[in-house]
């Protein structure tokens, strides 16, 4: 049977599933599967965090060092955002340049990082139009089984919150010092089965999704990004739920972005 027609096959159920309101792991559809944050991962990085969500693995390292700002913010630092899906994390992925899906994950994860000022990056200047802290956050897909930008904000998150600059190595203070995270932005992405709105989809439920939303809350109450994929549609009552629902699971995930004990 060719691969094609298996998929096509669990699609259906997944659907029938869905439309019985049951998910082909058992969960509810409003259930997350269990996620884990591991901060420090990577002890060469200023910061770092491995984060697991049911079979999705992602883990994010930050690098910072001196450099130049931009002409147009000369009194703030540089935000780079990069996301690496590499081949073996995924038979999905392909090697060369940077694909959509790479793409759309590094972008949706800046947003909310910098809609939710995060960082302050005012902070990271060292002297107005000459040099400032550049901050690179770089997520890196390990086992894709659904869900990455929700695993890859987390990842990121995760991974500033327990950074260091690295002062001192650059002669630039005498000590380092912890980076300064100002707001917690957590994303929640909701993908549509039929007539049912499930969180966290697998990568089966991805493939059999009609629509996918993405909504970035954070710790104040206020939503700081949000996101459409694929062709689905969503009703503004659908919006108003999954907003709730978003609020609902990010004041968990939160807690365990920072370290604390969900």
């Amino acid at each position: 049977m060719s691969d094609e027609v298996t998929a096509e096959i669990l699609t259906t159920h997944i659907l029938d599933l869905a439309g019985q309101g049951k998910r082909l792991d058992g969960r509810s559809a409003d259930e997350y599967r269990p996620v884990s944050v591991e901060p420090g991962f990577v002890v060469t990085a200023d910061g770092s965090a491995l984060v697991r969500i049911g079979d999705t693995s992602v883990l994010s390292g930050i690098k910072l060092e001196p450099g130049k700002p931009f002409p147009d913010t000369p009194n703030a630092g540089v935000l780079t955002t990069n996301a690496e899906l590499i081949p073996l994390s995924s038979p999905v992925f392909e090697p060369g340049p940077p694909q959509p899906g790479a793409i759309e994950v590094s972008r949706v994860v800046d947003r909310a990082i910098r809609a939710a000022e995060t960082i302050d990056l005012t902070r990271l200047c060292v002297t107005p139009g000459e040099k400032s802290w550049v901050c690179y956050v770089d997520i890196h897909v390990l086992d894709h089984g659904g869900n990455l930008i929700d695993a890859s904000l987390l990842a990121a998150l995760g991974a500033l919150a327990h950074a260091t600059v690295p002062a001192k190595r650059f002669g630039i203070a005498e000590a380092d010092y912890p980076l300064e995270v100002h707001h917690y932005p957590i994303e929640c992405t909701f993908v549509r089965l039929g007539e049912a709105i499930v969180v966290d989809p697998t990568f089966d439920e991805e493939r059999a999704a009609q629509g996918r939303i993405t909504v970035a809350t954070d710790e104040t109450g206020r939503i700081v990004a949000m996101q459409k994929g694929l062709v689905g549609a969503f009703s503004p009552d659908d919006v108003k739920a999954v907003v709730e629902r978003a609020f609902a699971h990010g004041d968990r995930l939160r807690r365990l972005a920072r370290g604390v004990e969900a």
